[in-house]
């Protein structure tokens, strides 16, 4: 068995398969050969190939962006009880399909107290059946078929496979590193008038980046000049660590942004509580009541008990929030510094799960090969951010085929022991690749240019 392997021989336009299957899976850079060459099937996703190399190899798993500790016990016991022993209504039944009355009224009071953005509970929070589910309806609600959908790469790979279930297009302009900053020069030049929607991520996953208010600013004045919809993708606003140089800014705060932008939160990323499913849509009432027409004929609800012990969670997080912040920059700080010394060249990572590195300085091999290497030599899993990217644009030459995604959201032993068998076993398992005499410089601005339009 070689998990890491099966990975796409090609990496074909989604829009030029007919079947909404084919087109979502080569979106999301998972559509593979079945039976015979002429014949495509669906592969696992990058996450689920990564845990099957970890499992395979018994490598440590620095790939997967969940905790391997629990959400606070507090959060987890107000759940099993409102499930055992319902106090204030139904806890096992539908929920409203707009979400439990208690959940948004508390998403709306923290937007208020953290943002200063005001939202009424009725008409302007969605609860979601996690942020993935936020994300997929609103990009069915505003990515016309034939149009274009621009974001920023690398990406959730959740964007590519959406936007192609709807049909479109997605474009990308490359975050480049060190710093990973947006080029909004090169973001509004890639706008063209097939261009939809707008998706962003702040934070961002991988990079950590947290935009500027200047920037987000920016982005809502491209969005209003050529009326195109905002989905911004702000799962990780609860974790910004205390070196970054940014606080968060929600799109929601900035002036004018209600008219065009949905915002999309997350309770299992907040509270470390991924299984739960929770997350929501915030926004304009017009926006979201149009996002409701899709999103209440994908899932309807999700579990009420989930929703009500979330909702006391944001009322009062009993200094998780900072707790939790607390742990993940110590061990953002150990994989960092354990990535430098081993010529990894990781970047600041602000915020998030991930730290990102990149291998042109002690290899050949592109970030994919070198996560095959990882896993079956050196016995840790890592994931390419290649598989993050528009993958039928990508020229190898590209600086985002070189970087690495590596989870700080583990525990400091297991990060410690994957930095262990690192120092220990990647000089050998690389001495057949050295680096590049003369590494290609990194490929500057969007890729959008490259696609058959």
């Amino acid at each position: 068995m070689e998990p890491m392997s099966s990975h796409p021989t090609t990496s074909p336009d989604p829009l030029s398969f007919d079947q909404p299957w084919a087109r979502t899976a080569a979106g999301a850079n998972t559509l593979g050969v079945g039976t015979g060459p002429s014949t495509p099937a669906v592969m696992p996703t990058i996450y689920e190939r990564t845990t099957a190399a970890a499992l395979a190899h018994g490598a440590i798993n620095l790939g997967q962006g969940f905790p391997d500790t629990e959400g606070p016990d507090w959060l987890l016991e107000l759940a099993a009880r409102a499930i055992i022993e319902p106090e204030t209504g139904p806890r096992n039944q539908y929920a409203p399909g707009m979400g439990l009355g208690e959940l948004r009224e508390a998403i709306s009071a923290a937007a208020a107290r953290r943002q200063q953005v005001t939202l009424d509970p009725e008409s302007q929070v969605m609860v979601t059946t996690g942020a993935t589910e936020g994300i997929s309806a609103s990009i069915l609600a505003f990515a016309r078929p034939g149009s274009e959908v621009l974001t920023f790469e690398p990406h959730y790979d959740s964007y590519g496979a959406c936007v192609a279930l709807a049909g479109a297009r997605l474009v990308g302009v490359a975050l480049r590193g060190p710093e990973f900053r947006p080029d909004l020069d090169a973001f509004e030049a890639a706008i063209t008038e097939r261009t939809s929607m707008i998706l962003l991520n702040t934070p961002h996953n991988p990079t950590g980046t947290v935009f500027s208010t200047e920037e987000l600013t920016r982005i809502v004045e491209l969005a209003r000049k050529h009326d195109l919809r905002i989905m911004c993708d702000e799962v990780y606003e609860h974790l910004v660590l205390s070196d970054a140089r940014l606080a968060h800014r929600s799109i929601l705060s900035i002036p004018g942004a209600e008219e065009v932008a949905v915002a999309v939160g997350s309770a299992g990323k907040s509270f470390s509580v991924t299984g739960w499913k929770i997350g929501w849509i915030t926004g304009g009432a017009e926006l979201v009541s149009q996002i409701r027409g899709v999103k209440q004929f994908l899932s309807f609800s999700s579990g009420p008990a989930f929703q009500w012990a979330v909702a006391q969670g944001l009322e009062d997080d009993r200094g998780f929030f900072a707790q939790n912040t607390a742990e993940l920059e110590a061990g953002r700080d150990l994989l960092r510094d354990g990535l430098q010394e081993l010529g990894l060249a990781p970047n600041r990572a602000e915020a998030g799960y991930f730290v990102v590195g990149n291998v042109s300085g002690v290899t050949s091999l592109s970030a994919a090969a070198f996560c095959r290497v990882l896993a079956e030599e050196v016995g840790v899993a890592a994931i390419p951010v290649s598989a993050l990217t528009i993958q039928h644009l990508a020229a190898p030459t590209d600086e985002l085929e070189h970087l690495v995604r590596f989870a700080f959201c583990k525990d400091h032993a297991t990060i410690a022991e994957g930095l262990r068998r690192m120092r220990e076993h990647l000089p050998a398992a690389l001495a057949a690749h050295p680096p590049s005499a003369n590494p290609t410089a990194a490929a500057a601005g969007s890729r959008a240019g490259t696609g058959n339009l």
